[in-house]
C-alpha cells in the first residue's frame, strides 16, 4: 500500500503504450461492489478468493495484449497467487520503500484502506508481507522519487526504454 503501484502503472503504461489494469478495479467490477464494502461485508478470506479469480483471468488476458497490471498491496504475498505468478513467468516489480512513508502516502488518497489502520498496524502488516515482495524479479525503491521516475526506472529495469 502506498508505494504508487496504480499511479506508476499508469505513467509506465502511457510511456510504453500499453494499457493498464489495476486489478483491484477488476475485482470490484466482477464482485459489483467496493473493495471496502467486500472487506467489511465479507471479510478478507472472500476479498483473497476474489482477488485470486481475477488474477487468473487478468493472467490468461496477458497472452493477448501488452498490458501493466497493478496488483493490490497483498496479491504477490498470497502463496496461491505468487504460484500464479511462476507458472505465468509475468515480469513482477516489486516498488518499494520505507513503510512510514507508504504510510503517509496512504493517508493522502481519497480511498479508503481497509487494512491500513495506524503506523504501526501498518509496518507489522508491510514486515510480514516485505518476504513475499522480495520475491520479485526486480525491486525498485521509490523513497523520494516521483511517479514519473520510478516509472522511468521500471521501465529501465524491464529492458522497456
Amino acid at each position: 500500500m502506498g508505494a504508487g503501484k496504480t499511479t506508476v502503472g499508469r505513467v509506465l503504461a502511457r510511456r510504453l503504450g500499453w494499457e493498464f489494469e489495476d486489478l483491484d478495479d477488476r475485482i470490484e467490477q466482477m464482485q459489483g461492489r467496493s473493495i471496502a464494502e467486500i472487506f467489511r461485508n465479507s471479510g478478507e478470506a472472500e476479498f483473497r478468493r476474489a482477488e485470486t479469480a481475477a488474477l487468473q483471468k487478468v493472467l490468461s488476458d496477458l497472452s493477448s495484449s501488452a498490458k501493466i497490471v497493478a496488483l493490490g498491496g497483498g496479491a504477490f504475498a498470497q502463496p496461491e497467487n505468487a504460484r500464479l505468478f511462476e507458472k505465468s513467468k509475468v515480469p513482477v516489480v516489486f516498488l518499494d520503500g520505507p513503510a512510514d512513508e507508504l504510510f503517509r502516502r496512504c493517508g493522502q488518497e481519497a480511498r479508503e484502506r481497509p487494512l491500513r489502520g495506524d503506523l504501526k498496524q501498518f509496518s507489522s502488516l508491510y514486515e510480514r508481507r516485505r518476504p513475499a515482495y522480495l520475491k520479485a524479479a526486480w525491486h525498485v525503491d521509490t523513497s523520494g522519487k516521483d511517479q514519473e521516475m520510478i516509472a522511468a526506472e521500471v521501465a529501465c529495469s524491464l529492458g522497456l526504454t
